[in-house]
């Protein structure tokens, strides 16, 4: 079940603009705290989807499988944060969701992580130890299979959820390595209680790759095109903020309970603004193959579904 969040009264946002104003919009993402995952939280903080006519009710989930079924079902108009492979699994069985857009593409964001004592210092000592990835067919699912093939080890992935709950059980033993997304557990590793392992940029074939997307009910697509598309304008005006303005580095470290130096160290070295930009959906290709190897498709998708499936809006 999605857990709502009280969006506004957490950042003060104004309710005196009179709701009839305004046109609805349920969007949900998995997992709060990274950059990319708060684009909408920081766009309602600063008003950005208001200036284009909607008020969007923003809830999260504790990960890409729950984000995805919110869209299957309708619950909710836009389901943002999950991962290619499973929206193409459920896609092909005949499931009446599409690709909007992307939420990251490349995985710069990514890391795993082992507490400080543990003999594990890079992917190659992964073999035979318990792996973390959020949920089946989550991008961090997808990079912790293509850490087998990069490191050439064979290890115990593990689904984990959301990166409180897997930085819990790295810190008491209960799994060797944990997967977080910048700048989540920077404290943890500034003072020295846990160490990088290895960063998903490291499998290769994932840099160029749209690893989270946007996902729609084609039903409420078609019932809600204008309020969908102007959405992505305020997404787009949001992320265009989020790279030119201080107020947003300061207001993300609010959110994710960090420091305004460590969030602007995950704006510089970790996420650049192009990848978090929804229009470019990259690789499908390479992630339709994994998709196969990895059991979410029995076959490959045709070009005509896969045309289907990544739907177009206009600007």
């Amino acid at each position: 079940m999605i857990r709502k969040l009280m969006i506004y009264a957490a950042l003060g946002v104004s309710t005196l603009t009179p709701a009839l104003a305004l046109d609805e919009l349920k969007v949900a993402s998995g997992g709060r705290g990274g950059w990319e995952v708060s684009v909408t939280e920081l766009g309602l903080s600063a008003d950005m989807f208001k200036k284009h006519g909607l008020d969007v009710k923003l809830s999260y989930t504790e990960g890409s499988g729950e984000t995805m079924q919110a869209a299957i079902s309708g619950a909710v108009d836009v389901a943002l944060g999950i991962g290619p492979f499973g929206i193409m699994g459920a896609y092909a069985r005949g499931a009446p969701v599409r690709i909007l857009g992307a939420t990251m593409t490349g995985v710069n964001d990514q890391y795993w992580y082992a507490k400080a004592d543990s003999p594990i210092k890079t992917g190659k000592d992964l073999a035979g130890r318990t792996v973390s990835y959020s949920t089946s067919g989550a991008s961090t699912h997808a990079v912790v299979l293509g850490f087998k093939r990069t490191f050439g080890v064979e290890f115990n992935a593990v689904a984990t959820g959301g990166q409180p709950a897997t930085l819990t059980q790295v810190l008491s033993g209960q799994i060797d390595v944990g997967w977080a997304a910048a700048p989540f557990a920077f404290k943890e590793l500034e003072a020295g209680r846990i160490k990088i392992i290895a960063r998903a940029n490291e499998v290769p074939e994932l840099r160029q790759q749209s690893v989270r997307v946007m996902a729609v009910n084609i039903n409420n697509l078609e019932a809600k095109r204008d309020l969908i598309t102007r959405y992505l304008r305020g997404y787009r005006d949001t992320v265009e903020w989020m790279y030119t303005s201080d107020e947003a580095v300061e207001r993300y470290a609010k959110i994710v309970g960090s420091t305004v130096e460590q969030a602007r160290k995950v704006r510089a070295d970790f996420i650049k603004k192009e990848d978090i930009m929804p229009d470019r959906v990259a690789g499908l290709d390479l992630l339709m193959k994994d998709a196969i190897s990895f059991k979410f498709l029995s076959q490959p998708l045709s070009e005509q579904q896969l045309n289907d499936l990544v739907v177009k809006t206009s600007k």
